[in-house]
């Protein structure tokens, strides 16, 4: 089992809060949409190599976010993720938000990406290599 990787960090703001005091859960989606942008390059593929050197990319076809505990303004998180899953089209990652200084986790987001072709719009096999580079950080959630 490998380390989880870190791919991202943040703060929470007033802005994100709700009428009941905490993080709204739209906002879930952003902080980790934008830590799944950066799985690929921290893997060392980043999706211009991919597309450049293999003919395809990634796309979400899945993500559920599961809320845990609440966050409030002044916050602070980190984002981290693992592979926990790998097919013959696709993968998925499980990702967690923790609070940056008590390490509590206040929300994961299992998130499935299938390799995609966009000359034919399809999906498409996963390269080889990829596969390879991927079962390096297969783990359990």
């Amino acid at each position: 089992m490998q380390d989880r990787l870190e791919l991202m960090r943040g703060v929470i703001h007033p802005w994100h809060h709700d009428h009941f005091g905490h993080m709204n859960v739209r906002h879930y989606a952003p902080f980790f949409d934008d830590a799944a942008y950066h799985i690929w390059a921290r893997l060392g593929l980043p999706y211009s190599q991919m597309l450049e050197s293999y003919g395809v990319h990634c796309v979400t076809a899945q993500a559920t976010t599961r809320f845990l505990r609440e966050l409030t303004a002044g916050d602070l998180i980190v984002i981290d993720g693992v592979v926990s899953k790998i097919g013959t089209r696709s993968c998925s990652f499980h990702l967690r938000m923790c609070h940056a200084d008590t390490g509590v986790v206040h929300a994961t987001y299992d998130l499935v990406e299938v390799f995609f072709d966009p000359k034919t719009r399809q999906s498409a096999p996963m390269p080889d290599s990829i596969r390879a580079r991927l079962q390096d950080l297969l783990a359990q959630p």
